[in-house]
């Protein structure tokens, strides 16, 4: 990998799914990887447990990042990317079902740079998905990764 990869981190499987298609069908080039809990997310992202070893130089591209997670939740696991120096300028995409204005708040507050819902109709969730890899991915200039 080159580094040029985006973390989505959900537990639902339809989600998942209805992702990867959606990255498919706007022929993005990244690779994904799947992280279906909180803790999955912070191995991956720190190269701890089964990613140890794993080059943690190479910060993902783009984090989308659901909320409500098992084992430790994506409120955590926000915190956590934000305060580490290596992963802090992440643009990290919270990609939720939730409804409640206090996870948005808490979200924002937390450092998310985006928070979007998950729309209920597959046409719209692949839209959804397909704009922000175009935003995220073509559009957005991203500061540096370091420091």
């Amino acid at each position: 990998m080159t580094g040029k990869v985006i973390l989505l981190v959900e537990d639902n499987q339809d989600d998942e799914e209805l992702a990867l298609l959606a990255f498919k069908k706007g022929q993005v080039l990244n690779d994904v990887v799947v992280a279906r809990d909180g803790v999955e997310a912070i191995n991956y992202l720190f190269g701890t447990g089964p990613h140890a070893g794993r080059n943690v130089g190479e910060v993902p591209q783009m984090m989308l990042l659901d909320l409500k997670l098992p084992k430790i939740d994506g409120y955590e696991v926000l915190r956590r990317v934000r305060a580490d120096p290596r992963t802090r300028r992440l643009p990290v995409v919270i990609l939720t079902s939730s409804r409640e204005e206090e996870d948005l708040v808490q979200g924002y507050d937390l450092g998310a740079n985006s928070y979007v819902r998950k729309p209920v109709d597959f046409t719209q969730f692949v839209d959804a998905v397909r704009q922000l890899q175009m935003y995220w991915l073509v559009l957005n200039e991203a500061p540096p990764r370091n420091g």
